[in-house]
């Protein structure tokens, strides 16, 4: 956003609300979150503690509201709905939104019993608390604490038998709803000069992500937002159309921005001006709306690569997510490649997560950076083999298994060369597919819920950690908490031709069998360490193609210009 010497009116005016006041503002729908602010994030630790600062009379910090006419609606604050009727100075919150949230949830009947919102206050160690799995008489529940009549009512009914600590109650009451709130409003009609206020209080502090400024800055009005793309509501839709699990709203934006323009760590504020930018966009007067859409369509497409040529079936097994960014790039401007074309990329993605950290300085920015300058409008040929010559010299050897975390990059090159192999049931002897895989790891961004531990105990710290200590199982039914039961053990329902392809896809054999029935835990781990060796090289070997030349085929060549030159 430019700089200039347009701003407020007028200055914002400072006031101060009771908290009881200011909770009924929020549950009578004059207090509401614009469409643009970040989603709820604190968890019960942080409703705790803002409570106890309450109580405490520690500052909680100022609020920002923006007084503005809003029409009737109906809202979504936390876990409350709220019916709001239309009103011609409602409070829409630019900053104090996981303040507000939270202690509307809280001191509500509605939002108390679900997490991160059920806080109980204990009276006789005098504290707040998560709500307890066994209920004390002296743990009164924030909603009844908070209304006074209801207080009344608790302590000659269910709280009876803790009525000695009754004076606590009515003073920690008493305090919750007579606490002052110090507020700034903004009376401005402007949006833009709105969002410029929640840039400059987030941004410069550092206190929002990327992607959450971005969306504030070009969320465009309240009005119609339902209707309108979001980087989550592309994430969720991408995970919908694809299988491929939530990618993250960073990595989407960045996507966003890498399908417009060569760099994807560029200066955000300008990006839908023509003017005050320095970079040159390859889609100019596109709108906001539309960078999104084709965004998301650039993302399906470089999703559906991941999974049908490169043997990346979910987001938990993809190595780096800045080669979406670049591979979202390349789609948007080649749609539809050529087979040779699909190949080097796949060769692409193979060796850079072999030997990204490495080629890049562990930079992934850099990544996205050096990459996505390959990426040449309009030059298919050109651009493929451009991001091939950037990896000319990056190293051939494969990650070594020994050190097996499922959110980090080896152990999810390990997982794609394990998918290749196509891991079967224990029980069923059935493979599992793309589905299975999405069903059970959903949003989760990494593999853990499918990568079992063999021996989850009886092994030393090293042992542990190695790859033949895990098998990739993504099940909800096989009884994973007894694997060495179930490879020592071949179903009755299954041929020995069958058990054996299970075996293998578990990169087993029979040996290892014979150990784990004699509890030879070293013998095996170090017999399928070797075996899963061999198989990771095997099968970067076969995706990243280090032994092929890298050259465009013939079908992607002029052999026109080609006899021009002849002559």
């Amino acid at each position: 956003m430019s700089m200039g010497t347009a701003g407020l009116e007028t200055q914002p005016s400072a006031t101060t609300y009771d908290l009881e006041d200011l909770i009924t503002h929020a549950w009578s729908g004059k207090i509401r979150v614009p469409h643009f602010q970040r989603d709820f994030r604190w968890g019960t630790q942080d409703v705790i503690r803002l409570f106890d600062s309450i109580i405490k009379g520690y500052p909680i910090g100022s609020l920002l509201l923006w007084v503005r006419r809003s029409p009737a609606d109906t809202l979504t604050l936390g876990r409350l709905k709220i019916e709001a009727p239309a009103s011609e100075e409602t409070l829409w919150v630019v900053d104090g939104q996981q303040r507000i949230t939270s202690l509307a949830n809280a001191l509500s009947p509605q939002g108390n019993p679900h997490t991160p919102f059920s806080v109980y206050y204990d009276l006789a160690a005098k504290e707040f608390v998560p709500q307890p799995k066994t209920l004390e008489p002296q743990h009164i529940p924030l909603p009844v604490l908070f209304d006074l009549k209801v207080l009344i009512g608790w302590f000659r009914g269910e709280g009876q038998a803790a009525f000695e600590y009754f004076d606590e109650a009515d003073r920690v009451a008493k305090i919750l709803r007579q606490f002052k709130v110090p507020a700034y409003l903004v009376r401005q009609n402007d949006e833009k000069i709105l969002t410029d206020i929640f840039d400059r209080m987030n941004n410069y502090g550092k206190r929002l992500s990327r992607a959450e400024i971005f969306s504030a800055l070009f969320a465009g009005p309240e009005e119609g937002h339902q209707n309108r793309l979001s980087l989550s509501r592309i994430a969720d839709r991408v995970a919908d159309r694809t299988g491929f699990g939530t990618i993250d709203d960073d990595t989407v934006l960045a996507s966003i921005l890498a399908r417009r323009a060569p760099d994807p760590a560029r200066d955000i504020r300008n990006e839908f001006e023509e003017s005050g930018r320095r970079a040159v966009r390859e889609f100019p007067g596109e709108d906001r709306d539309t960078a999104y859409a084709e965004g998301e369509e650039a993302l399906v497409r470089a999703v559906g690569f991941l999974q049908t040529h490169a043997g990346v079936p979910h987001l938990s097994l993809l190595a780096y997510r800045a080669l979406l960014v670049v591979l979202t790039r390349f789609f948007a401007h080649f749609p539809e490649p050529q087979e040779n074309t699909l190949r080097l990329l796949r060769r692409l993605y193979w060796r850079v997560a072999v030997a990204g950290p490495a080629v890049f300085k562990g930079s992934f920015t850099q990544v996205g950076r050096v990459l996505s300058a390959r990426i040449k409008q309009g030059d298919e040929r050109g651009s493929i083999h451009g991001l091939i010559a950037a990896m000319a010299d990056a190293p051939t050897s494969p990650p070594n298994a020994v050190r097996f975390k499922t959110n980090e990059a080896t152990a999810k090159v390990v997982l794609s060369a394990w998918w290749s192999l196509g891991p079967r049931s224990l029980v069923t002897g059935q493979r599992f597919d793309a589905q299975d895989l999405a069903t059970l790891l959903g949003d989760q961004s990494t593999a853990a819920m499918a990568a079992h531990r063999i021996y989850p105990r009886g092994l030393t710290p090293q042992q542990q950690l190695l790859a033949s200590n895990r098998l990739f199982l993504p099940t909800s039914t096989d009884p994973v908490d007894e694997i060495p039961i179930l490879l020592g053990q071949r179903p009755i329902d299954l041929d020995d031709r069958t058990w054996k392809a299970v075996l293998a896809s578990h990169c087993l054999n029979d040996s290892m069998i014979d150990d784990i029935l004699k509890d030879n835990r070293n013998n095996f781990l170090t017999k399928r360490q070797e075996a899963i060796t061999k198989q990771l090289q095997e099968f970067l070997n076969r995706m990243a193609e280090w032994n092929y030349e890298d050259t465009p085929s013939l079908d992607s060549l002029d052999l026109d210009e080609l006899d021009d030159l002849a002559e």
